[in-house]
């Protein structure tokens, strides 16, 4: 009976590490595509979308895994937990990463000189925000940290702030209507990232043991 209970722990640390394995590669991808997007280098869309593959296949994997476990071990209290907050976020981290994909698209179609250096900067901030919050969001699931969830729930409001005033200049006419209506999407794309990103924290406040789910 205690090889079997062995056997099963090593099996949930080995979905454990394929989970972290999603969060590094979101939070590592991030930052290239906002540099992407600052810089017009379309190179960087190619290695982003090859990683997406990657993603995609660990995504079926570690839910074949969790459900096969759920069925097969019945398990109970933390493990339960454990298992559900899985099936709960790789949807996240793998949509997550579908958003760093598209930003990288999208920045295929800019020219860096067509942007100006207010929207430039604010696109900046963006980024820069929304990879911070996704290494909180990674290090809150590391250390099963509760507080995390209210820390990135003010930063979400930080990137609310961030994106209004980017649209506020995307419509100030100081842009051509095509680059304008461009960066509209990718200012969209990075709140949504900051917004996965919350959300992750907020399962990890039932991961660590709170009723809240």
């Amino acid at each position: 009976m205690a090889e079997h209970r062995q056997e099963f722990h090593r099996e949930l640390d080995g979905i454990e590490a394929k989970v972290i394995e999603l969060f590094a590669m979101v939070a590592e991808d991030l930052p290239t595509a906002t540099q992407a997007v600052l810089t017009g280098n379309n190179e960087a869309l190619q290695l982003l979308a090859e990683r997406d593959r990657v993603i995609d296949g660990l995504y079926a994997e570690i839910e074949e895994l969790v459900n096969r476990e759920i069925l097969l071990q019945a398990p109970v209290a933390s493990d339960l937990r454990f298992l559900l907050s899985v099936l709960r976020i790789v949807p996240e981290l793998e949509r997550s990463h579908d958003l760093v994909v598209e930003i990288a698209h999208l920045a295929d179609h800019i020219l860096s000189e067509d942007l100006s250096p207010r929207s430039r900067g604010l696109i900046e901030r963006m980024g820069n925000l929304a990879s911070d919050m996704w290494r909180q969001a990674a290090d809150a699931w590391n250390e099963r940290d509760r507080s995390a969830a209210f820390a990135l729930g003010a930063r979400v409001i930080e990137m609310d702030d961030l994106h209004a005033s980017l649209v506020a200049e995307l419509a100030s006419g100081r842009m051509a209507l095509p680059v304008a209506m461009e960066m509209r999407l990718v200012a969209r794309l990075y709140k949504r990232l900051g917004a996965h990103a919350a959300n992750i924290a907020r399962r990890v406040v039932y991961l660590a043991g709170s009723a809240v789910g």
